[in-house]
């Protein structure tokens, strides 16, 4: 199994590297769900190797629809890098991706390690703050098609995230409205309470998967708590925003 999930995460990093697809894994060989996610982290491993800072995780799956779409009945989680983030109204290089989508979601930073799992009641008590932010979703396959354990196995399609002002643990966030939109028309809308009822939730659920598969979650780590909307395509040249009621906005420009 060692030199199978090796070979396939050279081929996931290497796509990610030189912004080309490549083929699902999957059809490369066949893949457990626990290989899927031994992908996952070697893959990440490849890049820390070269010098990136892993900076939190993402969650995907984080609404009843999208579960029972993929035909699955947990939430998928990724890793973040230091490289993938996108300062608030900076810019976005269109260079380093395939097909690039972004998504209105919920950070939150952790203000101390955690080591068990945890409530929805104690998740407030974990962090030192939550922000809005915007993840940049980018398949390494073709057509952004991709069966549950490829889009595993490739770091559930992290590929940057955009962190809006932080504001108090205790606010407020289950019930936020939530739009998405490009060169300013409104593409997408939502909720905050999309994100499994309350995105507090998610992250009691990022803790619970992290620790089932041996990734510690440290003070200062982000956590993302997946998408209040559908995705938006990202084209040349526009500028990306999304709207977050009493949480701000926050924005990018693709180039």
């Amino acid at each position: 199994m060692e030199k199978k999930t090796k070979k396939l995460s050279i081929i996931l990093d290497n796509a990610a590297r030189d912004s080309k697809p490549t083929i699902q894994v999957s059809t490369i060989e066949k893949i457990s769900l626990n290989e899927s996610y031994i992908i996952q982290a070697e893959s990440i491993n490849l890049r820390l190797a070269r010098g990136e800072k892993l900076t939190g995780l993402k969650m995907g799956f984080t609404s009843k629809a999208k579960m029972e779409q993929m035909g699955v009945h947990d939430m998928i989680w990724g890793r973040l890098t230091n490289t993938m983030e996108i300062q608030d109204k900076g810019i976005m290089n269109l260079d380093k991706f395939i097909h690039p989508r972004a998504e209105p979601e919920i950070a939150f930073l952790l203000k101390k390690n955690i080591n068990s799992t945890i409530t929805i009641e104690e998740a407030e008590s974990c962090i030192s703050g939550l922000a809005s932010a915007i993840e940049i979703i980018d398949s390494r396959y073709k057509n952004f098609k991709f069966s549950l354990e490829d889009v595993i196995a490739d770091n559930c399609s992290s590929s940057g995230y955009v962190i809006g002002e932080w504001h108090a643990p205790n606010t407020d966030i289950s019930n936020v409205g939530i739009t998405i939109g490009a060169n300013g028309k409104i593409e997408a809308s939502g909720n905050s309470n999309a994100i499994l009822g309350n995105p507090l939730q998610s992250l009691v659920e990022a803790v619970r998967l992290s620790l089932k598969y041996g990734q510690e979650l440290k003070k200062g780590m982000i956590i993302l708590a997946g998408a209040a909307t559908s995705a938006i395509a990202i084209n040349p040249g526009d500028t990306i925003e999304a709207n977050f009621g009493s949480l701000g906005n926050l924005s990018f420009n693709a180039k």
